[in-house]
């Protein structure tokens, strides 16, 4: 267990090292640079790229001055997040619309779609016997742009359900989007249908974006910001922005759902402000500005390595500061297989016996997290608790706001998007860790060093005199073994193991252990017995009497016998 520990932390070190070395050398091909990119400089195409992870609108900006404007509204923008930017969305465009959901019926559609209540929905309902709205091309171009948002997609087809379709009063094709509508968790869901009369992927995304932008509590005075920027008990953690825009990007809103009851989202819309010296006073000194104001202090996103203006970014920030119990659980998950994974390589001998070690490890030690977890929950649901888990959310916030966390969040999204890399690493580990066991412990007897044959020849001895030999017996084995050709007597003997299977253990020395032979003794000739004896201590005879070579006859007298074996 130790030694898998050791190994574990020093290829978690390893990778810590690898990122600062990519860092240094200014890679920004690595999406770890942080160094800023001038929007003027790049493409068209390019720009189009950024406000599309961002999830800003850009239909009817024709020129590349309005765009880059744009993008500079939304936030700064660095080589490493131009990369990674640009990275997913050739991903995307291979991909394909694989995350569509298709809806077999009522009940599938309220599972996922109604019950759930903690993500948004995009579904393209198509009526009976009509032709979709929008067609497989505009329908897999419409999937790719709302996937990274976190939005899921899915159809319903009202041929397999139809009942339903006409008590939803869905007669003709049409979109429907589901999105929470209160702040609390676990709240209630709105379904609202698409209406707008342009059909393009364009309209349809700012239709959304126009509504899921509803759900955050938009700031338009000075004075509404004052209230709002005190201290709150019941919303503690509140995540600012405050930018030159109309309504905030699709990545803040969707986070503002994924979030919900545990972090208050608050867009600051400062076009029409004349007097920033209230910003001043809170320490917003540019715009846009992402601002997180907890109990301990403000935090200021953006301006450390890996902190993006993207989904997956903000949402591992946000995740390491207000955690729930999912996210520990899950990273609990990574860290113990990853230390399970070890046993393929600190097993010493066959390939089959490091795989055998390896699935044992990963069962044992994934039954013990889940049974570990068990009392945690139980205790999380006493009240009397409440005050150790504000305190403990507290440090925690403490340590996450530190220049050393801030660089581990940066590499864990930078090795989350190249799976590659983190594997590969791996595996060169791993090797490394089989070379140093072989120096360290070299293999003492032929059977840790041998072939997959002979390991699992040994195996399957050990398993069937585990399953199938009887316990240590006094049956023969029959010597004539002339029968077992006959099937008869090969189904007849398999039918009863226990009379030809015989112990593994060698029962050959009981017959060289010394037996004695003991005959009855009444009652009478005990106490004649007893007499004699204490008559011949009162007169100062001894007698030695050992039960190992007398007999005791019917008439009390003592004999000596033999020993006598079978």
């Amino acid at each position: 267990m130790w030694l898998r520990l050791v190994f574990l932390l020093v290829y978690l070190l390893v990778l810590f090292l690898l990122a600062r070395l990519l860092e240094a050398a200014g890679c920004c091909e690595a999406g770890l640079s942080t160094r800023l990119v001038d929007p003027v400089t790049l493409s068209y195409r390019k720009l189009r790229t950024i406000l599309e992870l961002r999830g800003l609108g850009y239909s009817g900006l024709d020129l590349k001055k309005d765009v880059s404007d744009l993008v500079e509204k939304s936030g700064e923008l660095m080589q490493g997040e131009l990369y990674s930017a640009i990275r997913r969305q050739e991903e995307q465009s291979e991909g394909g619309d694989q995350g569509t959901t298709s809806f077999s019926g009522e009940m599938h559609f309220y599972e996922l779609v109604e019950d759930t209540k903690d993500g948004i929905w995009l579904v393209q309902v198509i009526a009976h016997d009509r032709e979709a709205l929008l067609s497989k091309s505009s329908w897999s171009e419409m999937v790719q742009k709302v996937s990274p948002f976190g939005i899921r997609t899915g159809t319903f087809n009202c041929s397999n359900d139809y009942r339903s379709c006409v008590k939803r009063g869905w007669h003709r094709s049409t979109l429907i989007m589901s999105v929470p509508q209160t702040s609390a968790s676990k709240g209630k869901v709105m379904m609202r249908e698409y209406d707008g009369q342009l059909f393009e992927t364009e309209h349809i995304f700012r239709w959304m974006t126009s509504h899921v932008a509803q759900r955050i509590k938009t700031l338009r005075q000075p004075s509404q910001l004052a209230e709002e920027w005190c201290p709150d008990q019941d919303h503690p953690v509140k995540m600012f922005l405050f930018a030159h825009l109309s309504q905030p990007p699709a990545f803040f809103s969707s986070l503002s759902v994924k979030f919900t009851g545990r972090i208050e989202f608050i867009f600051v819309d400062i076009r029409q402000w004349n007097n920033y010296s209230s910003l001043l006073e809170i320490g917003v000194k540019h715009s846009p500005a992402y601002i997180l104001m907890m109990p301990e202090g403000i935090y200021q996103y953006g301006n450390s390595t890996g902190e993006f203006l993207s989904l997956v970014a903000m949402d591992t920030f946000l995740r390491s500061v207000q955690p729930e119990v999912n996210d520990l659980f899950v990273l609990s998950l990574v860290l113990v297989n990853l230390l399970s994974w070890m046993d393929l390589f600190i097993t010493q001998g066959a390939t089959v016996k490091r795989f055998v070690v390896l699935i044992r490890t990963l069962g044992t030690y994934n039954s013990l997290l889940l049974v570990s977890w068990l009392p945690v929950l139980g205790l999380m649901q006493l009240p009397y608790l409440d005050s150790f888990y504000a305190y403990s959310l507290k440090m925690l916030r403490y340590v996450d706001t530190t220049s050393l966390a801030r660089l581990v969040r940066a590499d864990w999204v930078f090795y989350s998007s190249h799976p590659g890399l983190l594997l590969s690493t791996y595996l060169v580990h791993g090797l490394l860790v089989d070379y140093v066991e072989k120096k360290r412990c070299p293999p003492m007897s032929e059977g840790e060093s041998g072939t997959n044959v002979e390991w699992l020849s040994s195996l399957w001895d050990w398993y069937t005199s585990c399953l199938l030999h009887p316990m240590v017996s006094l049956q023969q084995v029959p010597d004539d073994r002339s029968d077992w050709d006959d099937p008869n007597f090969l189904i007849q003997r398999m039918a009863f193991p226990a009379l030809w299977l015989h112990p593994l253990v060698n029962v050959d020395y009981i017959k060289a252990l010394p037996t004695w032979n003991f005959s009855t003794i009444n009652q009478q000739s005990r106490k004649e017995s007893k007499a004699e004896r204490t008559d011949s201590v009162k007169d100062g005879e001894k007698q030695d009497f050992t039960p190992e070579d007398t007999h005791i006859s019917e008439e009390g007298e003592f004999s000596q016998i033999k020993t006598c074996s079978n």
